[in-house]
């Protein structure tokens, strides 16, 4: 299966479904402990993602990563729009720097992807500050990262890889039930912030879940 940026309508179509078929459930969990905008603000910039999606899939991904990034900035606002949005434009740079300046038709590897997504994930935790076991989305993107970068090493079958990546997602997602909030709003509440869910790492998860469950299926599509 070839990693292209022609995936990228039916990557963001499964990540708009995701998130509003949970949409519910987030925003519950977000007003225990947030704003309770959380979902709303996402959905705005999924929806703009999508009206994009044709023009994106005609970039290289740099240039694809970079709009996504500035899109998500603009339009989602707030935190969750600093954090997704320095994501991506991270994760262009660095594919800029790994030489990634080709057609529409680029190739990516595991290995490539991995260093990529890593570099963006470590912009994430600059522009955050903040880290692993805080209560954030990084509880979900820092260990599906290390989980790309050893499964890149290991060069194990790619479905295991996926595979890998769904229960890391989800493993730190409910992580973050236990965990004592550090930043943002749920931080006044102290413990009281204990015994819920955030609701950035589970829409951190749900994103890489819908991504994972696209690639499966291409995986597996007959040829």
């Amino acid at each position: 299966m070839q990693f292209v940026t022609t995936l990228l309508p039916c990557l963001i179509e499964a990540v708009d479904k995701s998130i509003e078929a949970n949409a519910e459930q987030v925003t519950a969990l977000d007003q225990a402990i947030g704003d309770g905008d959380h979902v709303i603000n996402l959905q705005r910039g999924i929806k703009a993602l999508a009206a994009q999606s044709g023009e994106l899939a005609q970039l290289d991904w740099p240039k694809a990563w970079q709009k996504i990034g500035m899109t998500m900035m603009m339009t989602v606002g707030g935190a969750s729009g600093s954090l997704f949005g320095t994501l991506f434009i991270a994760m262009s740079k660095a594919a800029q720097s790994a030489g990634f300046v080709s057609g529409a038709d680029q190739v990516l590897n595991l290995e490539g992807f991995a260093n990529i997504f890593s570099d963006g994930v470590e912009a994430v935790k600059h522009r955050g500050k903040s880290d692993v076991g805080e209560k954030t989305m990084l509880d979900v993107l820092i260990p599906v990262a290390a989980s790309l970068r050893k499964d890149a090493v290991d060069t194990i079958g790619l479905a295991e890889v996926l595979a890998n990546v769904a229960m890391v997602a989800i493993r730190g997602m409910e992580s973050t039930k236990a965990m004592l909030a550090t930043k943002g709003r749920a931080s006044f509440l102290e413990e009281r912030s204990l015994g819920h869910i955030d609701a950035g790492a589970k829409t951190s998860q749900l994103i890489i879940c819908a991504l994972v469950s696209v690639l499966e299926d291409r995986l597996t599509a007959p040829s």
